[in-house]
């Protein structure tokens, strides 16, 4: 799979998805706030439709915006009828470490063939447990991790290894990335997926010593025209 386009913009999505490089797009309400969502769930639920139809059959991950047990059921379950290749993001457990979020992932995977992707995780036992539950995605926040003094690549070496040994089903996404070198490192380690913003892309792309060689082959070829 490998990347996943972090954003909530059009444009954005239309561009890379020409390019054939992206196998997924990911949101939640931050990110479709900073695209100008806005209109409230309504707001919400017009761009996912857009969005989802943009890219089909690929997937797109976006985010309930409750915590309260039985609204995520049911707003996972409204998002999920949407298109067919939606999943919806449900984090690991509440703001006060309230657990039902598992018991939630469980129920949308098991009676209400919802595909779920867990959210805002920080290590690889929280992966573990997400995708023991049923989780079609497990996604570790790389970012956070190495701020908060660890590497992510470990855990995501770790997180590999179980998911393989033990034969659960979950993909590995890994989100907040921070640089380029993110991106090819955590995949390196064992990532099925890499979310990363339009920016991180371009800086994949585009390389200060390749335009430099593009430069120097149009100046000669404009060079070898003159001599005809």
């Amino acid at each position: 799979m490998a990347i996943f386009l972090d954003t909530g913009k059009i444009e954005e999505i239309e561009t890379y998805r020409k390019m054939g490089i992206i196998r997924g797009v990911t949101t939640n309400p931050s990110i479709l706030l900073r695209s100008g969502v806005t209109g409230g769930m309504k707001g919400v639920e017009k761009r996912t439709v857009e969005i989802a139809r943009l890219i089909a059959p690929l997937p797109l991950s976006v985010e309930v915006t409750t915590n309260d047990r039985d609204g995520m059921i049911e707003e996972a379950k409204m998002l999920a009828g949407l298109a067919e290749n939606i999943n919806v993001k449900i984090t690991i457990h509440g703001p006060e470490g309230e657990m039902e979020n598992l018991e939630v992932i469980h129920e949308l995977e098991s009676r209400h063939d919802v595909r779920v992707n867990v959210t805002a995780m920080m290590s690889a036992q929280q992966c573990l447990l997400a995708a023991m539950a049923g989780a079609t995605y497990v996604s570790l926040f790389g970012g956070r991790v190495n701020n908060m003094g660890y590497n992510a690549c470990d855990e995501i070496a770790k997180l590999r290894s179980l998911l393989d040994t033990l034969q659960l089903d979950a993909k590995i996404i890994i989100g907040s990335t921070r640089e380029v070198l993110n991106i090819i490192e955590w995949l390196d380690a064992g990532a099925h997926i890499v979310t990363c913003t339009p920016g991180l892309i371009q800086g994949m792309i585009v390389h200060p010593y390749t335009k430099e060689t593009v430069r120097m082959f149009l100046d000669d070829a404009d060079k070898l025209k003159k001599l005809l």
